[in-house]
């Protein structure tokens, strides 16, 4: 998974444990992929005051993620679902199969 994809995640699982200035700056600079001079503009602040927000705030969820190892889990029971479904796909023709895998689908669209 790259670095982006991997903090986007970090967000969706940790996003309140940030103030809301540290949420607002992480989500424009990671989901609307707002540059640090545009953020720092809306601000009022420095380039290098952006980057060091985003810095410190990725640091505080990589270690909410070490210590709580939630979207490792996640990503995990993902994975295992994926294994299932693909089990389950062989016996498409018993009908509480399909529902299993329309449930499956649904989960793994999360």
């Amino acid at each position: 998974m790259d670095k982006l994809s991997y903090i986007v995640l970090l967000l969706d699982f940790y996003r309140n444990l940030l103030t809301e200035k540290q949420r607002d700056i992480m989500s424009r600079h990671y989901e609307e992929d707002m540059s640090l001079a545009e953020i720092a503009e809306e601000y009022g602040i420095s380039r290098q005051a952006v980057h060091d927000i985003i810095k410190r705030s990725e640091k505080i969820l990589i270690d909410y993620e070490n210590e709580l190892g939630l979207v490792d889990r996640f990503l995990k029971q993902k994975q295992e679902l994926i294994k299932i479904k693909e089990l389950l796909s062989k016996y498409e023709g018993n009908e509480d199969i399909k529902k299993s895998i329309e449930i499956l689908n649904k989960l793994l669209d999360i």
